[in-house]
């Protein structure tokens, strides 16, 4: 018999535990910030900033273009990560705040050799795609 009412009040417990539970929606702030992140094919240096080729689904790449002067101003609109040796694969993150660009985070290889580095030939003028640039423009 007190078998059986230790078992009664082990379900009565167990059954009443939910409503003792805190809710934790009421802590949970959303955040201002989304993000995409895209896998970096191949970066191009150019005297005026980053060629990203980046992979826009299984079998397509995209372009876009970011000028070097957001990675050297204060507050600037890039960041650069170096990755060091490893398997960790090049990437691009484009971060948006309340539905307008924010800013950008290049995870690049730091050693030169590696085979998502490459670069512009000087003979190439790219600079007509790196003129008053605002935000990453970005292919899906």
């Amino acid at each position: 018999m007190k078998k059986i009412l230790i078992l009664i009040a082990l379900v009565v417990l167990v059954q009443a535990a939910p409503l003792f539970a805190q809710d934790q929606s009421a802590n949970f702030k959303e955040s201002d910030y989304y993000y995409y992140n895209f896998t970096i094919e191949k970066i191009y240096f150019y005297r005026l900033g980053y060629v990203v080729v980046y992979r826009k689904g299984a079998n397509q790449l995209a372009r876009t273009y970011i000028p070097s002067e957001w990675f050297t101003e204060i507050g600037g609109k890039g960041e650069i990560v170096g990755l060091g040796p490893g398997s960790e694969w090049p990437s691009m993150t484009v971060y948006y705040k309340q539905g307008e660009f924010s800013h950008v985070r290049l995870r690049l290889r730091r050693e030169r050799s590696h085979e998502t580095w490459g670069m512009v030939p000087l003979s190439i003028n790219m600079d007509e795609y790196f003129k008053d640039i605002e935000e990453v423009k970005l292919e899906f």
